[in-house]
């Protein structure tokens, strides 16, 4: 595997294991889906000035193709990080990472049931080998600590987020091949704002949030989640995608937990435990597997 295409593999995980801690900091202070709008117009302002010519030479591709730029842009821009918000106002960050785990069992079997993809004795091991490794380090190497795993409704808009999240992955596999990334990207972010204003709209009307009271940290952390997890993740995965398909990004994504570790040794000076590192060796298997099946089916056509 490639440096390069190890990196955009790897950036996502990262972006997306800070977002799930910024996303607990802003909760009570900005609304869920009002984070979620925000963070959006700020990407899409930044990434335009870049883009704005290639977007214009591609702009007859994607009306031709409006249909799956607005799915794409519904499923992630519109959903994805919202109702992960939503989920963090009961949840927690360990419940979250725990859910996100289930993203290849959804992968492969959204594959199979609407993409006619063959899911392949690795892929399934990996995807087992996956979830037991993130398991492990949610549990503390304790398996009697799963009994202190208690689900709440936020558990169910995360489940729901990452069901969404493999279709999306899914269709980013249908795009126009000679459109450039990041305009399929700023379609997807305009049409997704779209659909997000009657529902920030409704959530300023009737969703009962105190007002925002804005001052640097508040601004802070919008701008992060727009850079950061929004923009540079974003383009990342959607690189990946390209490059490998739509299983192994998936697989990559449970190192999220493994990096939200990493950031509490740096933020927190909580240092590793002999979990972690068993925990991070059936990921890494995981993933491994996974490479190889990609690997194997690619090699058949």
């Amino acid at each position: 595997m490639r440096a390069t295409t190890l990196l955009v593999l790897t950036v996502p995980p990262l972006m997306w294991a800070s977002n799930a801690i910024v996303g607990r900091m802003a909760a009570g202070a900005i609304p869920p889906l009002t984070l979620n709008f925000l963070r959006w117009v700020v990407a899409l302002l930044v990434l335009l000035p870049f883009i704005l010519t290639q977007l214009k030479v591609d702009w007859s591709t994607g009306r031709q193709h409006w249909k799956l730029f607005a799915a794409t842009g519904f499923l992630s821009t519109t959903c994805y990080n919202a109702l992960q918000y939503l989920a963090l106002i009961t949840s927690s960050p360990i419940n979250i990472a725990l859910i996100t785990a289930a993203g290849p069992i959804f992968t492969l079997l959204v594959g199979r049931a609407f993409f006619s993809a063959h899911i392949g004795r690795s892929a399934a091991l990996g995807a087992v080998l996956s979830i037991l490794g993130v398991a492990w380090v949610l549990v503390r190497g304790e398996i009697q600590n799963l009994t202190q795993v208690a689900f709440v409704s936020g558990d169910l808009f995360m489940l729901f987020a990452i069901a969404l999240w493999s279709i999306y992955t899914w269709l980013l596999r249908e795009r126009p091949k000679s459109m450039s990334g990041y305009s399929v990207l700023a379609l997807q972010m305009l049409w997704g704002l779209v659909f997000a204003v009657p529902m920030v709209l409704a959530e300023v009307l009737w969703g009962g949030y105190a007002p925002i009271q804005w001052d640097g940290h508040t601004l802070g952390m919008v701008v992060y989640v727009a850079l950061g997890p929004a923009l540079l993740a974003y383009i990342c995965w959607q690189r990946a995608v390209a490059l490998t398909g739509s299983q192994l990004p998936m697989f990559f994504l449970n190192l999220t937990p493994v990096f939200a570790a990493i950031l509490a040794v740096l933020l927190l000076g909580e240092f590793p435990q002999i979990y972690h590192l068993i925990g991070l060796a059936l990921i890494v298997l995981g993933i491994v597997l996974s490479n190889r099946s990609e690997a194997t089916v690619s090699a058949k056509k």
